[in-house]
């Protein structure tokens, strides 16, 4: 989230579906201020990628994303294409977090001997610096950012049938949330992991979190019903014990983009997807900039209200 206006985004996706065939992807994505220019996308296959030792640092050619030797920040440099040459400095202001002890979050019968696992961990409050180098030029991202680790070790269709991803950034705090429904052969289950922190301290890290759609309209694309409203909401204790409640509701806006997940994955991660009856992957994705939403907190008997930035994305996969 650049000072200027500029939302970006920048991800690995390193995918070994089935322990067949790995495919590496850098993904970079632009959205520019009140949308004065469509929004780029970049998306480029990567070559002989490797992870560290530590498993902390990954490289490609022209790619790596690296840790910093104490811990806090990573560099994020890309130059696989021309249409977006990626220079980040991504430095977290807060400590990070995951939920339990490992984080993961296991699937099974036996969980002892589990036959699926993810695993989330979060920096929720980091400041950003750097540039995305367009053939216009470079755009400056100093500003605010979130950093997220995921590691799906199975089926994208079959971990989850729709997800939801916050991250608000306040000048003061930030709030954070992912959550995502199984589908319904491991009970419609909700899992969440979220956190609320500000520069030096996390707040709040826990797995009492919701996010509703308060108001949807039927896509006729695909028939998904995409939320115009949402109320977020988290709940716990801070590490003195006192009561820690937040809320964020209100209308998204203009959405920002409507992802068709299926048409950007690698064609061997789409046949095996594809193949599933009734999988229809698509990310909706928003960040109001002109009602900005509100994050309305309270800790112990102190209240905040902050307004900020909040992108979301409503993610649905099967029914």
């Amino acid at each position: 989230m650049a000072d200027n206006g500029h939302l970006g985004l920048a991800q690995i996706i390193y995918s070994n579906v089935g322990g067949i065939r790995t495919t590496c992807q850098f993904n970079a994505k632009i959205f520019y201020p009140e949308k004065s220019k469509p929004t780029l996308w970049e998306t480029t296959q990567l070559s002989h990628h490797e992870v560290s030792e530590d498993r902390m640092s990954f490289y490609a050619d022209d790619c790596a994303v690296e840790l910093s030797e104490d811990g806090t920040y990573y560099t994020v440099k890309s130059m696989n294409s021309e249409n977006a040459i990626v220079n980040l400095k991504v430095t977290r202001t807060s400590p990070g977090f995951h939920a339990g002890k490992t984080g993961k979050t296991l699937f099974g019968t036996d969980l002892s001997k589990p036959w699926g696992t993810m695993r989330h961990a979060f920096w929720p409050r980091c400041v950003v610096e750097g540039t995305i180098t367009t053939k216009e030029g470079p755009v400056d991202f100093t500003g605010r950012a979130f950093y997220v680790y995921a590691l799906q070790g199975m089926k994208p269709h079959h971990a989850a049938a729709k997800w939801n991803f916050v991250d608000f950034q306040g000048p003061n705090y930030s709030a954070v949330m992912m959550e995502y429904t199984t589908p319904p052969s491991y009970g419609s289950t909700v899992v969440s992991v979220g956190g609320i922190a500000k520069d030096g301290e996390m707040i709040y890290g826990g797995v009492t979190q919701t996010a509703a759609h308060t108001k949807a309209k039927n896509d006729s694309v695909n028939e998904w019903p995409e939320p115009e409203e949402i109320k977020f909401t988290w709940s716990g204790k801070d590490k003195e014990g006192k009561a820690v409640e937040a809320i964020i509701e209100g209308p998204l806006g203009e959405r920002l983009d409507r992802v068709d997940v299926l048409a950007e994955v690698p064609g061997f991660v789409k046949k095996i997807v594809a193949g599933t009856a009734g999988t229809k992957p698509y990310i909706y994705q928003y960040c109001p900039t002109k009602n900005k939403l509100t994050l309305k907190l309270k800790i112990g008997d102190q209240e905040i209200s902050e307004e900020g930035l909040c992108f979301s994305e409503a993610t649905f996969i099967s029914e």
